[in-house]
């Protein structure tokens, strides 16, 4: 048998290690994250996708919804989120929270646009919740940069309240109880700020105090 030439050797090595490392780095590393992924982190690991009780699911705690009338004005009896810019472009009357357009403006700090928009924001937001325009909090008049936030601030879910509590005829202890129990804290305890996850508490607020009009 003739000897096999030096590099053809490596080349056979070669395909030997691509084989070798296809399998453990794609195939079975793999399969080992997404169990461990599964057994300690199943709801994270499938989309913290959030079922209703007829075990239909309905949202994801990490993806924004708007809580709008068919003309896209905000519907009194639900927290709103952050202002969106994940919309289709061709479509003026689509509202945000588009999945498929996950972006935000691309807009400067300098831009007169971004200035424009930001103050027509704020003109809405006081006129809506009774607020000096002064203090409209920051995160109700800007979006973020994926266009898919679910969380707002404290203060700006505070300034929500009065309102939601009245369209819905309840008590604002039951309200603000319900903006606590959806507040999220600080990762490890520093990181970042506390936000109040407007899709989770939404969905609790049709929970424990049904709505008479459904949401458009």
């Amino acid at each position: 048998m003739s000897r096999i030439s030096a590099p053809l050797r490596r080349h056979l090595a070669a395909i030997r290690a691509m084989l070798v490392f296809t399998v453990i780095l794609g195939i079975a590393y793999p399969l080992l994250v997404t169990g461990i992924a599964q057994l300690a982190f199943k709801n994270k690991a499938n989309g913290s996708l959030i079922k209703n009780a007829s075990g239909q699911i309905v949202a994801s705690s990490l993806l924004c919804q708007q809580y709008v009338d068919k003309s896209g004005a905000a519907l009194p009896q639900y927290f709103q989120t952050r202002p969106s810019d994940a919309t289709n472009s061709s479509n003026s009357s689509d509202p945000g929270c588009n999945y498929s357009y996950s972006a935000g403006s691309n807009l400067g700090t300098d831009s007169a646009t971004l200035k424009s928009t930001i103050e027509g924001r704020i003109a809405s937001y006081a006129k809506a919740y009774n607020i000096d325009p002064t203090k409209v909090p920051e995160d109700a008049v800007t979006a973020s940069a994926s266009g898919m936030d679910p969380g707002i601030s404290v203060e700006n879910a505070d300034d929500q309240a009065p309102a939601v509590a009245k369209a819905r005829g309840i008590d604002m202890a039951t309200v603000d109880q319900l903006v606590k129990d959806n507040t999220t804290g600080r990762p490890l305890g520093f990181l970042g700020e506390k936000y109040v996850n407007v899709v989770t508490l939404n969905l609790a607020l049709d929970k424990a105090h049904p709505f008479a009009a459904a949401k458009s």
